[in-house]
């Protein structure tokens, strides 16, 4: 089958790859009809190439039709329209049980010191096969396949598998008081739809980017929007009584601009040996922490700050004393897909679509052209928000 593959540090490609198999009697093949580059893919070509083995296939936001099923699954049957959650997690140990889906205790990755193994994300996460590719191998299929519905399209489905209930995960982690408000940080697909589900849910909502584009995509939706300069927060603050909003949402992470000696330190690290960037990333990796720095300093005192960007350093320097003195509380973590799932599905089987989830992809290729789209997506070019490939 064709897939796609991490070949070296910046660096994919699209070429045949063995057609997965069952291999335990949970599991499932499906037929790949959508699948989606996350910001998050972006991650695995620089700060965490290290983790990265060549011809390692990526992906993690997948659906499609159920193909074949292990002898042990009883929930699902070929043919069958599935959503994969990038999450995989067993639904019955004392994490799962808790709604910490990404703390699993069974998948759990116990020799890197990591959560739940993840499809495509390297060995910190277990080194499973993504689904950037014509099929894929499902693990524990009963627990991690979504059955959906066969009458809406793709789109109305395929964000389940991350950045939608990453989205959602954001918007509750932020603890926004009713009536209250919300600024977020990094209009990216988990952006936009932080934004769109925070209005929905009736919160006053600032949206902050770069991007032109990503800025007039958030303004259809109803969202004010800012763009990011130096004179940001003192905007915001100004349409909150002074005080800031009442949380912060960052849907950046370590991609923010910012900081260029730690974004040239990421670099560099990608292009040393693997046992020596592995080292180094584990010890001394450091993230460019322009948003959340921004989030500090922007949310109330009192306030929440929530992270939904991904973060990858273990010596990041934080301003401790003005935390504490502001009386925050951070939230963050990767997003637990499965428990979010109840509340999210009726909105997006709703038939006006009050999150937009058919205004988000701006390209929509065949799968054979994601080198060229990883790039485009990387370098914000064209004015690329969302991708979807499809095989």
């Amino acid at each position: 089958m064709r897939a796609v593959t991490w070949e070296k540090t910046g660096a994919v490609e699209v070429r045949d790859v063995a057609d997965p198999r069952i291999e335990e009697p949970t599991d499932a093949i499906i037929r790949v009809t959508s699948a989606a580059i996350c910001g998050s893919d972006l991650h695995l070509l620089s700060v965490l190439g290290p983790f990265m083995d060549k011809g390692d296939v990526l992906g993690h936001e997948t659906m499609g039709i159920v193909e074949e099923v292990g002898s042990a699954v009883q929930g699902l049957k070929p043919g069958d329209r599935v959503v994969i959650p990038f999450v995989i997690a067993c639904g019955e140990c004392f994490m799962c049980e808790r709604g910490l889906q990404t703390q699993c205790e069974t998948t759990q990755n116990r020799d890197q010191g990591t959560g739940a193994t993840l499809y495509g994300y390297s060995e910190l996460y277990g080194s499973v096969a993504g689904g950037q590719a014509q099929r894929l191998r499902v693990l524990r299929a009963d627990a991690n396949a979504f059955r959906v519905g066969d009458e809406l399209p793709d789109d109305r489905y395929l964000f389940l598998s991350d950045i939608l209930p990453t989205a959602w995960q954001g918007v509750q982690y932020a603890n926004i008081p009713d009536g209250g408000s919300v600024a977020v940080l990094g209009l990216g697909p988990v952006g936009q739809f932080a934004s769109r589900i925070a209005r929905h849910l009736g919160y006053e909502v600032f949206g902050v980017d770069l991007v032109p584009e990503r800025r007039a995509m958030a303004e259809r939706h109803g969202i004010e929007t800012f763009e990011l300069d130096d004179a940001t927060a003192a905007a915001i603050r100004q349409r909150t009584r002074g005080r800031g909003p009442d949380a912060v949402i960052d849907a950046v992470g370590l991609e923010a601009h910012g900081n260029p000696m730690a974004g040239f330190a990421q670099f560099t690290t990608g292009l040393l040996p693997d046992r020596v960037a592995q080292k180094l990333a584990k010890t001394v990796g450091v993230d460019r922490l322009a948003a959340v720095m921004l989030g500090i300093d922007l949310v109330r005192r009192g306030g929440t700050l929530s992270l939904s960007g991904v973060y990858g350093g273990v010596a990041d320097p934080m301003p401790m004393m003005t935390m504490f003195d502001k009386q925050l509380t951070l939230r963050m973590g990767q997003c637990n897909v499965h428990s979010w799932r109840d509340d999210i599905l009726p909105l997006v089987e709703d038939p006006t679509d009050p999150l937009g989830t058919e205004d988000l992809v701006t390209h929509r290729v065949p799968l054979d052209d994601a080198a060229e789209l990883y790039a485009t997506f990387r370098d914000k070019e064209d004015g690329c928000i969302k991708v979807v490939l499809q095989p």
